[in-house]
């Protein structure tokens, strides 16, 4: 997955707006497009994973998501060999994302719940970490692969990424386990009696449950956040900031350099993690949370308001440092806190508060970005984040006091 996604990514935004001709606004809405789906089928999908098998719903999020990234690599084609230009590159791309939306409803929570699983609930905060390694060094592979491939045409990383999917997909029919996960008896398999059950009992946990309950908030905000960060990052860089102007290096050659050392230092901070921090300690893996949370904070409004190249790369880089720390940590502790029968449900519930921030806060940064400039979308971003400290916070206190 790394090694596709950092195929596709890097150069991503080359493709949309190069190629594609796609402004900010345009830029945001696709992921609020995506959004919309995710917020739609993240329940169903996570009550399916929980009902019939982990493994299964894992398997299909790779095939569909495989097939739409192949799409959205072939839309000027079908554009203007099939539909000879009566539909816009815009609403293809947009048509292509809600597919993968499907995709990722599948994937979302299911990966999680199988993997804690097989594994147990103490070894995941390790293993996330470690895990997070191995993801950063397939990443800088596929940046390499990317602004090969980019040099060639633009759509090329899509295809290939695509195509790498439907490939994990066909291998993990083959290789893929699963032993420690119980399906429903076979007489509720071909009814909605079990899956309805499973749903009550997810959404139960949750409205039982005051650390859930605040870590929705956290999935919303985080939402609202990330969605105009990371669809306009690439656009400041290139819009406010300026590229280097050597060797007449293009855009996708600079955005490869960036992403591996910023993986370089990614995979130096978790080494540094997994040796120096007790990461079985749930109390310092949450005050570690919040320290994060705050210098990532500090790092977006750094990088927004960056008066030149090395200052916004500073930042840059740190940020994708706490980044690379934080996010395995937060879904390690958090599978810690959710019940394994409805653990795909439950994860789904937050993704869905995800995606409802997505939604929400998308459209309004990236409109922030067409009115004003792009570092007024980069700031507000900063501040979405504002919210999380003080759940941190309060998570924090709960357990102190408990």
């Amino acid at each position: 997955m790394a090694l596709a996604n950092s195929i596709m990514f890097t150069t991503y935004a080359l493709y949309y707006v190069n190629e594609l001709g796609l402004n900010p606004f345009q830029l945001v809405l696709v992921g609020t497009f995506l959004e919309l789906v995710i917020f739609l089928l993240e329940i169903p999908t996570g009550v399916f994973a929980d009902t019939y098998s982990r493994r299964l719903s894992v398997i299909i999020a790779f095939f569909i998501m495989g097939a739409a990234y192949i799409l959205e690599g072939n839309v000027v084609l079908i554009s203007e060999s099939l539909l000879q230009g009566a539909v816009s590159l815009f609403v293809l791309v947009v048509l292509a994302e809600m597919i993968r939306g499907v995709g990722e409803t599948f994937l979302s929570g299911a990966q999680q719940s199988w993997i804690t699983d097989e594994v147990g609930e103490e070894r995941i905060g390790r293993l996330f970490v470690r895990a997070g390694q191995f993801q950063q060094i397939a990443s800088i592979t596929g940046i390499i692969l990317s602004v090969v491939l980019s040099t060639i045409a633009l759509n090329l990383p899509y295809v290939i990424g695509g195509g790498l999917y439907v490939g994990l997909a066909v291998y993990l029919l083959i290789a893929m386990k699963e032993t420690n996960f119980r399906a429903a008896a076979r007489d509720d398999l071909n009814s909605w009696s079990q899956m309805r059950a499973t749903f009550k009992e997810g959404s139960s946990f949750v409205n039982k449950s005051p650390v859930l309950l605040l870590i929705l908030i956290v999935s919303l905000f985080s939402g609202a956040s990330s969605e105009g960060f990371d669809r306009l990052w690439e656009a400041h860089f290139i819009t406010d900031i300026g590229l280097p102007t050597f060797n007449d290096w293009n855009s996708a050659v600079w955005f490869g350099i960036f992403g591996i050392c910023g993986m370089l230092l990614g995979l130096l901070t978790n080494e540094v993690v997994i040796r120096r921090i007790n990461l079985e300690n749930r109390s310092v893996v949450r005050n570690l949370m919040l320290i994060l949370v705050i210098l990532k904070i500090i790092c977006v409004i750094a990088f927004g308001l960056a008066p030149n190249l090395v200052w916004a790369l500073a930042s840059f880089w740190l940020l994708g440092m706490f980044n690379s720390v934080f996010y395995p940590l937060y879904s390690a502790w958090l599978n810690q806190h959710i019940e394994s029968g409805t653990r795909s449900t439950v994860l789904s519930f937050l993704s869905q508060a995800n995606a409802i921030g997505q939604t929400a806060g998308g459209p309004v940064i990236g409109w922030a970005g067409v009115r004003y400039t792009i570092r007024v979308s980069i700031v507000l971003s900063a501040v979405m984040l504002v919210p999380l400290v003080f759940v941190f916070q309060k998570l924090r206190r709960q357990k102190e006091n408990g």
